[in-house]
């Protein structure tokens, strides 16, 4: 009965997506920021119980900016979740804008773009995420700058932290796993590497079954004459314990 009920999924969850689109055409524009934050948050949150995905929230999502959120990536379901806890402005890598449908959604939901391999990039990220955080908005990384399996963090790069210290920003530590609401055992459905395609790992969440998706708040932290590397590993350092705290 699996793959009736992931074509069932899949059907719901494109009319979902074209609301969505029909949605940020017609309506966003007309709407102020804690509108638009409300209904974001709404659909996202009805597109994972379509996808059949249960939304754990721990700790305290952050009510207002500005704030810098760093989180371990795992999965293109990372900013759905995160958006489902607490909407916000991700930093995202620019083919992503590419990508069928979602490029869309995401870019509908205020994404800044960033080309990776660019160094002068990567500058111009950083000046334009210190102009929004001074403007008072929640902005969040994946410092890791791809996704990984889950079994452990990769490094982080602490290029864009830069954005944080220049604005006098606190950042905020996320911790997210994908477990099996069963068990609690870490569930393989999200992963989205090597050369998994996103269509098959889209098909692979469609078809899974106990898909728990947990959202870890830390606690903020400033800088405190922090150089951004060495902030870069004492965050590093504190999703890895949120993380050991979760499977404790």
């Amino acid at each position: 009965m699996k793959a009736p009920r992931a074509l069932w999924r899949a059907l719901r969850g494109g009319l979902h997506v074209l609301r969505g689109l029909w949605t940020i055409r017609n309506t966003l524009p007309g709407l102020s920021q804690p509108q638009v934050e409300l209904l974001l948050r709404e659909w996202t949150r009805h597109m994972l119980h379509i996808l059949g995905v249960e939304l754990v929230v721990q700790g305290t999502p952050p009510a207002q900016g500005p704030l810098l959120q760093v989180a371990n990536h795992i999965s293109w379901l990372d900013i759905l979740v995160m958006n489902g806890a607490r909407p916000s402005r991700f930093v995202s890598k620019s083919d992503a804008q590419h990508w069928p449908v979602l490029g869309a959604l995401i870019s509908g939901a205020g994404t800044l773009y960033i080309e990776r391999s660019s160094r002068r990039d990567a500058m111009r990220m950083v000046h334009h995420m210190a102009e929004r955080l001074t403007l008072g908005d929640i902005l969040s990384v994946f410092p890791e700058g791809t996704t990984g399996d889950g079994s452990a963090l990769l490094p982080f790069h602490a290029n864009l932290l830069q954005a944080a210290i220049a604005a006098k920003a606190p950042v905020l530590p996320v911790a997210l796993r994908f477990v099996d609401r069963r068990t609690g055992q870490p569930h393989p459905a999200p992963v989205f590497v090597g050369e998994t395609t996103l269509i098959a790992s889209i098909w692979s969440v469609l078809m899974a079954d106990g898909l728990q998706a947990v959202v870890h708040y830390g606690d903020p932290q400033h800088d405190q004459g922090r150089e951004r590397r060495v902030w870069a590993e004492d965050l590093r350092a504190e999703i890895e314990r949120l993380l050991q705290q979760q499977q404790a």
